[in-house]
């Protein structure tokens, strides 16, 4: 009578860990030592349990170990009852009934680390229950007869769930897996890399014990996943071992979908490799062989190769035409990430930027002060000029005029100029900027963020005395309008033979200058000044009102003209196109207005 109570009560304790009647003998459902009558259970109640099986468990194991786990029913059986655990107190309730063993109790605390995750449970409550102590007891007891997949998932599920790592059994398991390195496999080292390096990154003594080891067998790496996930997790940590996960993408270039290929270009962008043959093989695989990507993949691929500056006509030309039709669904964020990207690449494509600034006027309300300044800063380098431009700048004006005094310093000169180069900047942002209070905060600075801004604001001072007819002041005193000149600047070849040609006309020195930094912040690569004849006449006699400082008083004599021969080099230009980008159309027409006839040298 009693060994039929303790069996029922077993079996109502126990039902929910059974998978199937027939597969769980009834010895294994009671503690030990109990007495077990054999009697028919009726099969109803049981027709619902899931039968789950262990194959996704024994992936990684070694073969001694998987036919250790195959040859011992028992364990078998446990090891089910363990995987469809469906909550913490069903693992519990096993350990109290089972005598378990260092790797069932490792299994144990590995199923209790993913219920945590998946339902989101206080892993507190787990670490401070006693049969959680006695479970890391068994294993810390026995820590040399856990396998090693078993071990390797044991190490991520105590990190997991945030055991104290001072704690000696922590120290334990920490010390077995180093011990163990090199008997684990390249699958199971990668996958201890990558959680490392997400969990504990670059401090972890362990994880750089892992990467030594991954270095010297790379020749070991096999199949396409292994690569992503390393060149995405692991390869920031360690140079050595990027370089040979590059020389492997390379050589399965063909075999990557869009999604690998996006987070292979995402994580040498992160990490500024730019490595170009890679880059050009995985350019080429996604032209010929993927005629469709999704929004995500072409809104990463357009940031990475932006960030690496990486240029591929093609690539830009099929994810500018595939993004187009998605504009109109697509977030703030989206849209200023996109347009900000191509600008970076120098790529303007017509459609896209006509859709950005329709997208800009049909959810002005949507847009934040920050996502419209970007898009005004990216049209301004790319110089592009909305078809519907009197609208557009009606409705970026009265959204910013209100909002001036809330940008950042830096942003707001940013915008002023992308107005300037727009020809957009009304008396209102010019006073913003150009007033005393405004530039003081950068006097003496001699930072190369503060050098920007200053030669900034010198741009601005000259599209308001230059561009903006009612604009009345203030300006910029004189002592802020000499810019400093950049360090270590080479000299082209096509600098050197303007320079040569221009000496061969001018006949004599005194009818040139060469290099000339102007109160306007730009630099005329040759200047001169003919007489009506077109004869060089002498510069030095004549006031230079362009000069911070001129040698001449005399004014030019009547059908004088000055001319500047400006240089303009391949980046100067928009990639692929022979439309100068927005910096350097400012430059043309402020050199012009100053007064000079201009010679463009290309």
């Amino acid at each position: 009578m009693a060994a039929r109570l303790v069996q029922r009560c077993c079996w109502r304790h126990l039902g929910a860990f059974i998978s199937t009647p027939s597969a769980v003998p009834a010895s294994l459902l009671v503690p030990a030592g109990k007495v077990v009558m054999a009697r028919a259970l009726p099969q109803a109640p049981f027709a619902l349990f899931h039968t789950s099986s262990l194959c996704s468990w024994a992936d990684g194991f070694s073969v001694k170990e998987q036919v250790e786990d195959s040859g011992n029913p028992e364990h078998k059986v446990i090891g089910e009852l363990i995987e469809t655990a469906t909550s913490p107190q069903e693992l519990f309730q096993l350990s109290e009934f089972h005598d378990l063993n260092s790797n069932q109790a490792s299994l144990v605390i590995t199923q209790l680390s993913r219920l945590a995750a998946e339902k989101k449970l206080e892993t507190e409550s787990i670490l401070q229950d006693e049969r959680f102590q006695h479970l890391v007891g068994i294993t810390d007891s026995q820590i040399s007869q856990v396998w090693n997949n078993t071990l390797v998932s044991l190490l991520k599920s105590l990190y997991s769930l945030g055991m104290d790592s001072s704690r000696r059994e922590m120290q334990s398991v920490e010390q077995e897996v180093l011990w163990r390195l090199r008997r684990l496999t390249f699958r199971q080292l990668a996958s201890l890399a990558e959680f490392l390096a997400v969990k504990q990154g670059k401090e972890s003594k362990l994880l750089n014990e892992v990467i030594k080891k991954l270095e010297l067998r790379w020749t070991e790496l096999e199949g396409t996943r292994t690569v992503v996930m390393l060149m995405a997790k692991v390869g920031h940590v360690s140079p050595a071992l990027m370089d040979r996960l590059e020389d492997k993408a390379l050589e399965l270039a063909e075999q990557f979908n869009p999604d690998d290929i996006r987070k292979i270009t995402l994580a040498l962008a992160y990490q500024n490799r730019r490595c170009v043959p890679l880059l050009r093989a995985l350019s080429y695989h996604l032209i010929q062989k993927h005629p469709e990507l999704s929004l995500n993949i072409l809104m990463d691929l357009i940031f990475a190769y932006g960030k690496l500056n990486f240029h591929q006509p093609q690539v830009f030309q099929k994810i500018a035409t595939d993004l187009h039709p998605h504009v109109s669904t697509m977030t703030p964020v989206e849209v200023t990430r996109c347009i900000r990207s191509f600008a970076l690449l120098k790529w303007l494509s017509l459609p896209l930027s006509e859709a950005v600034a329709q997208y800009a006027l049909d959810n002005t309300k949507q847009l934040s002060v920050t996502h419209l300044c970007s898009i005004i800063l990216s049209f301004a380098r790319l110089n592009f000029q909305p078809s519907g431009s009197e609208d557009f700048f009606n409705m970026v004006h009265e959204e910013l005029q209100d909002q001036l005094d809330n940008l950042e310093p830096h942003l707001l000169t940013d915008l002023v100029w992308s107005l300037c180069v727009l020809q957009q900047a009304k008396v209102p942002y010019l006073q913003r900027v150009l007033t005393p209070e405004f530039y003081a905060r950068i006097r003496g600075d001699q930072s190369l963020k503060a050098q920007n801004l200053r030669l900034k604001l010198i741009h601005i001072n000259a599209a308001a005395k230059l561009e903006s007819p009612d604009y009345r002041g203030p300006f910029l005193p004189a002592e802020m309008l000499s810019a400093s000149e950049p360090a270590g600047e080479k000299v082209t070849l096509l600098q050197s033979s303007l320079r040569e040609a221009v000496a061969g006309v001018l006949g004599s020195r005194d009818n040139g200058r060469f290099n000339v930094r102007t109160i306007y912040g730009w630099q005329i690569d040759a200047e001169m000044v003919v007489n009506n004849e077109n004869k060089p006449l002498p510069l030095k006699d004549f006031a230079a009102p362009h000069l911070l400082r001129s040698e001449g008083t005399k004014p030019l004599p009547p059908g004088a003209r000055r001319v500047a021969f400006l240089r303009w080099e391949f980046p100067n230009f928009s990639n692929r196109s022979k439309d100068l980008l927005g910096r350097y159309v400012m430059a043309r027409r402020h050199v012009q207005a100053a007064g000079f006839l201009v010679v463009d040298v290309s």
